[in-house]
């Protein structure tokens, strides 16, 4: 709902959450309905610890608010600066992502059963296997009969860990967007 709401109730079907929510817009009700809305357990506890030890062994001890953020879909964030960071400190802790990528392989690893993505702009999000972009998308086409040429995907972030990676090493077609505000001229092709 959040995203339909960004999009002014826009009458569009949105998939959220790597696929594990997917609302499908309703011409007579005009409203959303909702089709899926998974939810998965978290171990809670493991996943504390381990972002506590990755804390303490990359010297990200000192932060505001909790040290983990649980979804109630079973997706994670790891919030380095804490979930109750000033916006100005998370802007200006890594804005080239340079600083997670060189930990990206090593919190992959030490949270190997999700998908983990370089979020934000201090933070990792993690969602639990095999929910990604791609997934989701796959999924779609197979509901809909939709080929993977059918379809064009609109991403800014598709580097090492980001959240539309997935898709953009996949065989779905991809237009790069890096600033939103050319972003029809990226689509020009297209229209």
């Amino acid at each position: 709902m959040r995203i339909f709401n960004q999009m002014e109730q826009y009458p569009i079907d949105i998939i959220g959450n790597y696929g594990l929510q997917y609302m499908k817009y309703s011409k007579e009700e005009k409203a959303l309905v909702p089709v899926r809305d998974l939810t998965f357990p978290c171990e809670r506890e493991s996943v504390s610890e381990r972002v506590t030890m990755l804390r303490e062994k990359y010297g990200f001890t000192e932060f505001k608010g909790e040290n983990v953020e649980f979804h109630p879909s079973g997706c994670v964030t790891f919030p380095i600066l804490g979930t109750k960071a000033d916006a100005s400190d998370k802007l200006a802790f890594d804005p080239d992502r340079s600083k997670r990528r060189k930990i990206y392989d090593e919190v992959c690893e030490v949270f190997s059963e999700y998908i983990v993505f370089v979020g934000g702009s201090s933070s990792f999000d993690m969602a639990p296997k095999p929910y990604n972009k791609y997934y989701a998308l796959d999924l779609y086409c197979k509901e809909h009969g939709y080929a993977h040429d059918e379809v064009v995907f609109v991403g800014d972030d598709y580097g090492t860990g980001g959240n539309d990676e997935s898709v953009y090493r996949s065989d779905f077609g991809f237009v790069c967007v890096d600033d939103y505000q050319k972003l029809e001229e990226a689509l020009a092709h297209l229209l």
